[in-house]
């Protein structure tokens, strides 16, 4: 008995010392491969996988890490990683990680977990994560492209296109036990897939949008638990998207069409005996157009007539007999491609805040905030009642929707009634842009309770938040979260509502790194970084407008070099370098062709756009006429190329090209020289004409030489202050370094003031006036009606970048992208007596949560493990710097770097800290 017990109490301490071992309070998760989340079909031959790690203590860091990935979930429980076991790797990365186990195959399921062993000690296994490979040949896809290349009597193919979805359907029988089903789509322009009964996925609107002539993309779904042994049925159905263009017959020598809906699917099936089969996309598939959905435009809307109703078309035993055969059709002629940027959700759903009732019977439904998306409605009615719903931005002064900025689309959904009981119905294949809804012939009297809005954009996290003492500030930053996702529609657009709806380049330019603060948009902006290569001409030319459903190539700097811009703010933020790789001989190409051909005495001066949207003399203008405020063209094009130069020198050391590096930099050097001798006025201290952007670009790219940088910065601060009185005078490149510019010169006051400014023009002052997203036009509520959008972006330039990395003073260190070092330094403007903000980087959450109070200042921050971060304390005295009630210099983890021009900085590991000091 004794023994026995010696025994347990030997076993007991034994265990107990174990779990000691690995219980440090430290974990591994969040597993993503290529940033996605249990990704299903991707076609990354070495996928990047990442991980965070957390804790409670102080100064976590990763020393070193293993990672398994098998075949099977039952391997990986057991430890057997069979595709790849890493061993133990001495290393920190803990950020794209590159897969090195066996090659990778078509159809492969990879189930992959981590180990890391930290300062604090080894970690336990993380959770499982899974990814799984997809169609990685053409020759691998099996069946043909079906379709019908054909309209019907009740569509119409003129200018204002009319074409009712299709409907495809097929039955087949599964004989043996279902070990695992993978279905592969490629659903032209739009799809919505069904599996006896019930819809695959929660996506929208998918696939996303591409130009359909160079790549096509493909979605990925594990189907198993859909199946089911005897009789199964798949059910699809195609709308037009950007496929079959919203605009037929209209300026074809600009507007791209690509022809008729069609689809592409295989169903594969492995069996419990390990046998295989694939259902395909083929002529024994039937077809029909007679469905509900009797037109579906992007630009016009959706019409739906319940009445047509297939009722169980996508159940096995449905009566077909009266539908066509699929017929063979031309495949699309782009690549096939994984889509590996997750598709459109309806992501939020609101409630309207006000219904009121029009003189003649309509009603004016008021969301209350202008979105992007449809409208949820319920109904209860005769058969054949048509209710008519209409959207718009803004009321007209009788409170009429107010359309006239909308061109001429036609924004219209119809419902047509079943009869019976409660209807509830929401379009398919398109989306509004909206605040207001006109509704028509509703049966009975409509209630609030009777919609929904339904919000509508790429399936992406929110990763920042942002609040201040400022109201003005808050309401921008509430302006701006909505106007972004309002655009990201399978690629950023420059509006949601009007018949434009396009991808400019231009409009993404800094406004890319300005989102990625509030929006995790790293896999949307690769993808449309491939859509940018795709359409990029031999001889290097790129469009204005990517993909290029408009064709513009107009051989302009400003807007084409949104494609290194966007590059650069991927790695800045995320740390993806893999992509700067990829698309640097693209990037390379289209900088000589620019070169080749529009260099001028020493400078490329190619220009289209100017400084576009100057906010103008008059109100009623669109554009600024007055030769005062216009930046010279030459002037734009020749200081963004050579930033573009500067880029492209930092992306060849990155990539190990010394001589490409060597040579952007002798390029930006000569180019300097020629700039300053054609723009520069020594005497006046100017450049150009004056204009704040004329000033600023030289200013922030570099190329002013030491002495005259003060008299610059003082043309800047005279021009904005007493000729502007303290409010905003750049169009859209200028407003792109703005307010950066002012702050590394010490001006964050004018900065501040311009931010904060509520009367014309500026931000607040859309705010003032209505506005819950941010305007096209600086004067959106008085300009043209013809170019007058309440949902754009392009004027946000760099405001929401100065947001974060300077009010909250959250910044990721130059040299250590995706905030592997952290730098953090708030300034703290006159009048602004509070900030806190938050952020998700791809280590994990950064808070900066500050605080001033007469002359204390106090701020909370929290850094993520496996980093570090240099803090900036404003403090006249490091010996006064408190941390946690201590004098910050002493305290275990943090090590005081330098003193000096009001500040302290300190070196700190991960954890949450609490500071104070005397300011």
């Amino acid at each position: 008995m004794k023994r026995a017990c010696l025994f347990l109490i030997t076993l007991m301490g034994c265990w107990l010392t174990t779990v000691g071992a690995s219980d440090t309070g430290v974990s591994a998760g969040e597993l993503r491969c290529e940033l996605l989340t249990n990704p299903e079909g991707i076609d990354a031959l070495r996928p990047r996988l990442s991980w965070t790690i957390t804790g409670t203590g102080r100064g976590i860091v990763q020393t070193a890490c293993q990672v398994l990935v098998a075949s099977s979930a039952e391997k990986l429980a057991a430890n057997q990683g069979d595709l790849w076991d890493s061993g133990k790797l001495n290393t920190a990365q803990s950020l794209h990680m590159g897969y090195a186990g066996k090659a990778l195959k078509s159809r492969t399921r990879c189930f992959w977990k981590v180990k890391v062993w930290t300062n604090q000690g080894e970690t336990s296994w993380s959770e499982p994560a899974y990814w799984s490979m997809g169609m990685l040949h053409y020759v691998e896809w099996k069946g043909r492209w079906i379709g019908l290349d054909r309209a019907f009597a009740w569509d119409d193919e003129k200018t204002f296109a009319r074409l009712s979805a299709r409907y495809f359907r097929k039955e087949f029988t599964a004989k043996k036990e279902i070990s695992q089903a993978t279905a592969y789509i490629i659903g032209l322009g739009l799809y919505e897939l069904y599996l006896n009964g019930q819809k695959v996925g929660d996506q929208v609107l998918a696939p996303g949008p591409t130009d359909y002539t160079q790549g096509v993309k493909y979605n990925a779904f594990d189907v198993t638990k859909l199946l089911r042994n005897g009789a199964n049925a798949i059910g699809t159905v195609l709308g037009n998207g950007r496929y079959y263009a919203m605009r037929q017959n209209y300026k074809p020598y600009k507007i791209k069409t690509f022809g008729y809906p069609k689809l592409l699917l295989n169903l594969d099936i492995t069996y419990a005996d390990g046998s295989r089969e694939v259902i395909t996309t083929d002529e024994s598939w039937k077809v029909t157009a007679e469905g509900p959905i009797r037109t579906n435009n992007e630009y016009d809307g959706e019409e739906y007539d319940a009445t047509k109703e297939l009722t169980g078309w996508t159940t096995a035993g449905f009566d077909d007999k009266n539908w066509l055969k699929a017929e063979p059709v031309q495949e699309p002629g782009g690549q096939y491609e994984a889509q590996m940027n997750p598709n459109m959700k309806v992501m939020q759903t609101i409630r309207p805040v006000r219904l009121t009732r029009l003189p003649d019977g309509r009603y004016i439904l008021d969301m209350g905030q202008n979105m992007a998306g449809w409208l949820r409605m319920r109904v209860t009615g005769q058969r054949g009642t048509q209710v008519k719903l209409r959207f718009a931005e803004t009321l007209q002064p009788g409170g009429e929707l107010y359309v006239r900025n909308l061109r001429d689309a036609k924004v219209t959904d119809i419902y047509t009634l079943k009869g019976g009981a409660v209807e509830s119905w929401e379009p398919t294949f398109i989306y509004h842009g909206f605040r207001y809804v006109e509704i028509t012939g509703y049966p009975g009297t409509p209630t609030l309770n009777d919609f929904d809005g339904r919000v509508v954009y790429d399936d992406m996290a929110t990763i920042g938040t942002f609040t201040s003492s400022d109201p003005t500030l808050n309401q921008i930053h509430r302006n701006a979260y909505w106007g972004i996702l309002s655009n990201y529609k399978g690629m950023p657009v420059d509006c949601p509502q009007r018949n434009e709806r396009q991808p400019w380049l231009g409009d993404r330019s800094t406004g890319s790194y300005g989102e990625s603060f509030l929006f995790d948009n790293s896999r949307l902006y690769a993808k449309w970084l491939d859509d940018i290569a795709q359409s990029q001409k031999a001889d290097g030319s790129i469009p204005d407008v990517a993909p290029a459903f408009w064709r513009y190539y107009g051989d302009n700097v400003t807007w084409p070099g949104t494609y290194l811009n966007v590059a650069d703010m991927l790695y800045r933020q995320f740390g993806d370098l893999e992509t700067v790789r990829k698309h640097y001989p693209s990037m390379k190409k289209w900088m000589l062709y620019m070169a080749d051909r529009y260099t001028e005495n020493g400078l490329v001066t190619k220009d289209k756009y100017g400084d576009w949207c100057v906010p103008p003399e008059a109100k009623e203008l669109i554009h600024a006429k007055d030769p005062a405020r216009i930046t010279e063209g030459a002037l734009l094009a020749s200081a963004t190329y050579i930033h573009l130069l500067q880029t492209m020198e930092r992306f060849a050391r990155l990539l190990d090209v010394p001589a490409d590096a060597e040579t952007f930099t002798k390029t930006a050097t000569t180019m300097k020289t020629a700039f300053n001798q054609r723009f520069l006025n020594q005497t006046a201290g100017q450049y150009g004409n004056n204009t704040v952007t004329a000033n600023l670009l030289p200013l922030v790219f570099g190329i002013v030489p030491e002495t005259v940088k003060p008299q610059v910065m003082a043309c800047i601060t005279d021009k904005i202050l007493n000729e502007n009185k303290g409010h905003i005078s750049t169009g859209v490149i200028g407003t792109q370094w703005l307010m950066r510019g002012l702050t590394d010169n010490g001006r964050t006051d004018i900065a501040y003031r311009i931010a904060t400014n509520r009367d014309y023009p500026g931000w607040g002052y859309m705010a003032d006036h209505g506005a819950t997203t941010i305007w096209e036009l600086w004067n959106g509520d008085t300009a043209n009606p013809e170019m007058n959008s309440g949902n754009h972006i392009m004027l946000l330039g760099d405001l929401l970048v100065w947001y974060y990395e300077h009010l909250a003073g959250i910044q990721s260190a130059p040299d250590a992208p995706a905030f592997k070092t952290i730098v953090m330094k708030p300034e703290l403007p006159a009048g602004l007596n509070a900030v806190k903000a938050a952020y998700r980087s791809p280590y994990g959450q950064i808070v900066s949560d500050w605080k001033r109070e007469k002359n204390s200042f106090s701020w909370n921050i929290t850094i993520p493990a496996n980093t570090k971060a240099l803090v900036h304390i404003p403090a006249q005295d490091a010996g006064r710097v408190l941390e946690g009630g201590r004098k910050a210099g002493s305290a275990a983890g943090i090590k005081l770097v330098k003193t000096g021009a009001g500040r302290a900085v300190f070196e700190v590991g991960s954890g949450t800290y609490r500071f104070s000091s005397s300011l």
